[in-house]
């Protein structure tokens, strides 16, 4: 794990994992900064709602750049996402590894995805779409899912308080 200071003098926490996915490993990995957001109200969900998928077109603004097509959101890789978000909100812990032990293919697979490939970003306390984008793609694995042309669809979650962010990406069998 490394620590680094950011513009904002923020402490951003960065470890990276592998995850193996069939025959490919599949890089995956974890960002953090502090911050705190309102959470709760209807306005706050529909907000949570617009973020999200600034988040997607950010992703594939990125993904163009590359020469990768388009991810299309997929109800189920959302679910996913949303849970894990959820699930780490409620326990203010950022990790890949689920409250209950789940790992990302589990939560996936649990939100009815069948999966031939999936990775995950996840993070927490940065209070915009861009912000949290710009966190993923100063990380390598981040980037690597990103900008992985392998896969086909995302879901992002996002759950207060702290802005737990969640990217789940997959491709279908």
């Amino acid at each position: 794990m490394s620590k680094h200071r950011s513009s904002t003098t923020h402490r951003r926490k960065i470890a990276i994992a592998t995850l193996a996915v069939a025959a490919v490993g599949v890089p995956s990995a974890a960002m953090a900064s502090q911050s705190a957001a309102p959470a709760g109200s209807p306005s706050a969900t529909s907000a949570a709602a617009t973020d999200q998928q600034e988040v997607v077109d950010l992703v594939n603004s990125e993904r163009d750049k590359a020469g990768c097509e388009p991810l299309t959101v997929n109800e189920k890789l959302t679910k996913a996402a949303q849970d894990h978000s959820e699930d780490m909100a409620a326990h203010g812990n950022m990790s890949h590894t689920g409250s209950d032990g789940s790992s990302p293919g589990d939560r996936i697979e649990r939100a009815g995805y069948s999966w031939s490939g999936y990775g995950e970003n996840v993070a927490y306390g940065y209070d915009s779409p861009k912000s949290v984008m710009e966190g993923w793609m100063n990380s390598s694995g981040h980037k690597a899912n990103i900008l992985n042309c392998d896969f086909k669809e995302i879901g992002v979650g996002l759950a207060q308080p702290g802005n737990y962010w969640t990217q789940d990406f997959g491709t279908a069998r």
